[in-house]
């Protein structure tokens, strides 16, 4: 058993080099990573072999679970960054410890220091490993379908509230033109709710590490923001003000992605800012770019939490500010659609300024079309 430890020591870059170049011709989607992410914890898995071989004879390692700790946790690991890696399903991650164990195997049969002892130990770490990975892989999987689905349940909420607050408002001895006002709006809010549907649909199917879809065309979507705040204005009682020129804002976009990002952020800004104070949206062009800024008076936002806020999976429960807990889940979609677009979102947070979100969005970056969004993942476990 010894000798085998000291063969897969001595030979640990050799046994790498050999996987990286089988699992690529085996495994289609680990061609589209990096060195680094596809070793992602093999040389973790390889030491902690070679460890339970060089204390084999000490104790029944078999019968010792707690030498497999590490392998365990590692594999758990590894399941849940496969998860979040582009293409990937069980049946690959799988392979990938089929390709790991003939390897180690083909070798120690050459070096003449394979047993039988170490073949129990080889079948037993990696078969274990292959479980608990596969496990972590196919939860995380499910966890990102379920917050998908709050996620857009969430922005549902917003043009469900519009359309029904119109349509109870809808009275014609109002007058033919106010009358024809509030059914237009009702009409907008419940087609932007089917299109929502229809992205909840779409999120159900999610695979992988491939987030969510963005459909881009040549658009201006100047309207669509005064619209949202339009509708904002009727729902929320409070003070909304819009910020900007009655200039075009003509560009490549997701349309209905960016109704959604303002839809979040005056959300957001609304539930945690002060009743008394106004809600600022203030549109902005320079050069190729247009950004847009929701700001708010109320507690800040404290500077630790400020990257946080923006994690998918993170699930702190004690995070929030003004005592409201919040699962960052529209701001995981602020932060992918951003990026999608090219741009990125800033945060200011203080008690004296107040808290501004402010997105950028490239005008020329994307081609009409569909397109993957990649959310950001963050495993925080239970």
């Amino acid at each position: 058993m010894k000798k085998a430890a000291q063969v897969l020591e001595a030979r640990k870059e050799d046994i790498f080099n050999s996987w990286m170049e089988k699992v690529k011709k085996e495994i289609m989607a680990s061609t589209e990573n990096s060195k680094l992410a596809l070793m992602d914890h093999v040389p973790h898995l390889l030491e902690d072999i070679i460890t339970i071989m060089e204390r084999y004879g000490k104790m029944d390692v078999l019968k010792e679970e707690a030498i497999y700790k590490e392998i365990f946790e590692n594999s758990i690991e590894h399941g849940r960054h496969r998860a979040t890696t582009s293409g990937y399903t069980v049946d690959q991650i799988l392979r990938e410890y089929i390709v790991f164990h003939r390897i180690l195997t083909d070798l120690l049969i050459q070096e003449k220091a394979y047993n039988t002892e170490v073949g129990v130990v080889l079948k037993y770490s990696i078969e274990n490993a292959m479980l608990y990975s596969g496990s972590a892989f196919s939860e995380s999987l499910q966890e990102m379908r379920q917050k998908l689905l709050g996620i857009l349940a969430h922005d549902m909420r917003n043009p469900i509230s519009a359309a029904y607050l119109a349509i109870s408002m809808m009275n014609y001895e109002d007058g033919e033109e106010r009358f024809e006002k509030i059914r237009k709006l009702a009409k907008s809010s419940m087609k932007r709710s089917i299109d929502l549907v229809e992205s909840l649909l779409d999120s159900i199917t999610v695979e992988a590490g491939e987030g969510i879809t963005l459909e881009f065309t040549s658009v201006d979507v100047s309207e669509s923001i005064k619209s949202v705040y339009n509708e904002a204005s009727e729902i929320y009682s409070n003070e909304i003000i819009l910020k900007c020129n009655d200039e075009e804002i003509v560009g490549v976009f997701d349309e209905t992605m960016i109704r959604r990002v303002l839809e979040n952020l005056l959300s957001n800004a609304i539930k945690y800012g002060q009743r008394d104070k106004p809600v600022t949206i203030s549109i902005t062009e320079k050069e190729q770019f247009f950004a847009l800024k929701v700001h708010n008076f109320g507690n800040p936002i404290p500077e630790e939490r400020q990257q946080e806020i923006f994690q998918f999976m993170n699930t702190t429960r004690n995070a929030s500010y003004s005592g409201v807990k919040s699962w960052g889940m529209g701001l995981t979609l602020v932060k992918a659609v951003a990026e999608a677009h090219g741009g990125e979102v800033r945060l200011e947070s203080s008690e004296e300024l107040g808290t501004s979100f402010t997105v950028s969005f490239d005008k020329t970056k994307n081609k009409p079309g569909k397109m993957k969004a990649t959310l950001n993942y963050e495993f925080t476990g239970n």
